[in-house]
């Protein structure tokens, strides 16, 4: 069986204004010596009031002024493209150009839309960040490989193989009707070194552009590999500025190591509490579909720096503590049991959203009471109404930070909870609540959501890393 690689290039690994483009082409070359490549592109970073912003992020804000009635200006995003494109040879120049006139002309039709509409939503905003952000950087990156002698070609929309649900802005990926479309990328696959492909974004049955969620280039690369994993030997590959280390290195500086490997329930932990290794719904997505894809991190300055994800890990005598992580703006909902499963299914069946853990239940005057911990705020007060409609009675607590203890073998280390807690008190913090499950391979910790108290518990767990010992 010939061999696949599925390697995504997130906004970081592109770098401002194509930066570093020029390291994803040595990287693109070397990964073609073992086989076809489908390369992954989100879009691109630019400066934007003297900050790194992503295309995406300035795509938003012009939807936004459009729909208040506002004059926009395309100015930053077209300067962006324009010196991504000084890397492209002369005989592929005219036709860059056009692809760029063409993408942003179409990006304008969606964001004078919004103008019309007064609103900047749904396939309005998915089409404006398709042809101004993935679907052109996939464009221009096909023919930046091209200019570098590699035979490459990039998928339009009309040939999508990405099919989802109708949530639009927040889609969900649809296994069947995809594999029903994927023949045609296939065929590029097979008449091509590499194939080029904007991630985050995805096509209805009924041919309306959707998007994932921030982030969903993960997904589109795990999507990839799940329809091409019994056409060829398929691997996945997330090119990064960096390997996994044991903390984020924003917030601890002193004492991180890299973590070789991560099974795929570690590593979809470490993403949902806040460690931006990969999008945990991707991983949700390959094993709902039965499969055990070998995901690699890279890093792509470094390529000898991998960390390996795979359904089991194999390295048992690493270190039992992977990951110290942590998320702000989380919210606490308590509900009486029965109601909260209905939730549960409801959030499951209708809504398709994961992006919660169930904590050790409680009881109180005979009832019982479950806790349903949400690691987005903002999407619980968007749903208040919802929420509660299951529980009039139910509470919800926000502004709460959680800091989280991953890794499979934490079984096997002495006292590990209670040196957390002991940690997190040295360093004058109040524990509002702990959940410890030796079955779910992690500890939260839940503190209140305010200054800096989850960079100082994730600091002062981190440092008690070096000094745990096994059973």
């Amino acid at each position: 069986m010939s061999k696949l690689t599925v390697a995504k290039f997130g906004g970081s690994a592109i770098g401002v204004n194509g930066s570093s483009i020029p390291t994803i082409i040595k990287r693109i070359n070397k990964l073609r010596e073992n086989g076809k490549v489908i390369a992954v592109f989100s879009a691109p970073l630019t400066m934007f009031n003297d900050k790194k912003t992503s295309i995406t992020d300035i795509i938003l804000d012009l939807g936004k002024k459009s729909a208040d009635g506002q004059d926009i200006d395309l100015g930053n995003i077209q300067n962006c493209y324009n010196k991504i494109l000084e890397i492209i040879t002369t005989e592929n120049k005219d036709e860059s150009t056009k692809i760029l006139e063409s993408m942003l002309s179409k990006m304008r039709e969606s964001l004078n839309d919004a103008k019309s509409k007064h609103e900047f939503i749904d396939e309005t905003r998915a089409k404006s960040l398709a042809y101004g952000g993935e679907i052109l950087m996939s464009n221009i990156m096909s023919l930046i490989l091209k200019s570098h002698e590699i035979k490459s070609e990039s998928i339009e929309l009309e040939n999508w193989p990405i099919i989802t649900d109708d949530n639009i802005e927040s889609t969900n990926f649809l296994f069947s009707e995809s594999n029903e479309k994927v023949a045609f990328l296939e065929n590029l696959v097979n008449q091509n070194d590499v194939v080029t492909i904007g991630g985050f974004i995805g096509k209805t049955s009924d041919g309306i552009v959707t998007t994932y969620e921030r982030g969903g280039s993960d997904r589109t690369a795990a999507d990839l590999g799940i329809l091409f994993n019994k056409k060829f030997d398929t691997m996945i590959d997330l090119e990064k500025d960096s390997v996994v280390v044991s903390a984020d290195p924003k917030i601890v500086d002193e004492g991180l190591e890299q973590v070789q490997q991560l099974s795929y329930n570690e590593a979809r932990l470490a993403g949902m509490f806040g460690m931006k290794i990969l999008d945990p719904i991707a991983i949700k997505e390959i094993l709902e579909n039965g499969l055990d894809l070998s995901i690699s991190i890279t890093d792509m300055y470094n390529p000898d720096k991998v960390t390996k994800i795979q359904r089991k890990t194999d390295n048992k005598n690493g270190h039992p503590l992977k990951i110290v992580t942590g998320k702000n703006n989380c919210s606490i909902i308590r509900m009486e049991n029965s109601m909260a499963q209905n939730l549960l299914r409801s959030l499951e069946s209708e809504k398709r959203y994961s992006e919660f853990i169930i904590l050790s239940p409680f009881t109180k005057d005979g009832i019982e009471f479950s806790r349903i911990l949400f690691l987005d705020g903002d999407y619980v007060k968007r749903n208040e109404k919802y929420l509660l409609s299951f529980d009039s009675l139910a509470t919800i607590a926000y502004n709460r930070g959680v800091i989280t203890l991953i890794g499979d073998e934490m079984w096997r280390v002495q006292q590990i909870a209670s040196k957390a807690s002991s940690k997190i008190g040295e360093a004058g913090l109040n524990i509002l609540n702990m959940d410890a499950q030796e079955e779910t391979s992690r500890i939260i910790i839940v503190v209140e959501d305010a200054d800096d108290n989850v960079a100082k518990a994730i600091i002062a767990i981190h440092s008690e890393r070096q000094k745990i010992k096994f059973i």
